[in-house]
């Protein structure tokens, strides 16, 4: 049986619902990349949670931190956006993480919750520069007035090969 971590950084609670909903249906311990202190060496696998705020993924220095570690083990990266799955955020996330971390990775995007009277002025006031600016039209409608994408059905494409290999024997285990 291998034992694994979720390593999170969230700013306004999506990517941290997803971490604690993961960690229930896994039964695996959830770690604040800001205030706690395990280390994904101290686990046979490892998934990163993180938030994708102004193009980059929060929690990159962290990551980028640990890549040796994660290049030893299978690692899940679980990215949490108003963006899907596509070029747009898999060009977020070359420039945030190194390419030899990338391709190592299994990655999964989710898609979280942005409530416009819940961010800081700052962000509220570059969201709607964002979205005058974007020529997506729903994109753009999602960055001014918000959007809810939370839900948990959404885990559900990640937890089954998580459970595969929580059930391999660690010397056999495969990295994803």
């Amino acid at each position: 049986m291998q034992n694994g971590a979720i390593f999170y950084a969230s700013k306004y609670g999506s990517t941290e619902q997803y971490a604690h909903w993961i960690a229930d249906e896994l039964d695996v311990p959830v770690y604040d990349l800001r205030r706690d202190h395990a280390e994904p060496s101290d686990y046979d696998f490892a998934l990163i949670a993180v938030p994708v705020i102004y193009h980059k993924l929060m929690g990159h220095k962290w990551i980028r931190r640990h890549t040796g570690d994660l290049l030893t083990r299978p690692t899940f990266l679980i990215t949490v956006s108003g963006a899907g799955a596509g070029k747009k955020l898999d060009g977020w996330i070359a420039t945030s993480l190194p390419p030899d971390l990338i391709a190592h990775v299994e990655h999964f995007a989710l898609r979280g919750r942005q409530t416009p009277r819940k961010l800081t002025y700052f962000d509220w006031i570059m969201l709607k520069i964002g979205g005058l600016m974007n020529p997506d039209k729903q994109a753009a409608r999602e960055e001014m007035h918000g959007f809810d994408f939370m839900d948990k059905a959404q885990i559900a494409p990640l937890v089954e090969p998580i459970r595969h290999l929580q059930n391999a024997h660690p010397a056999h285990a495969e990295n994803p």
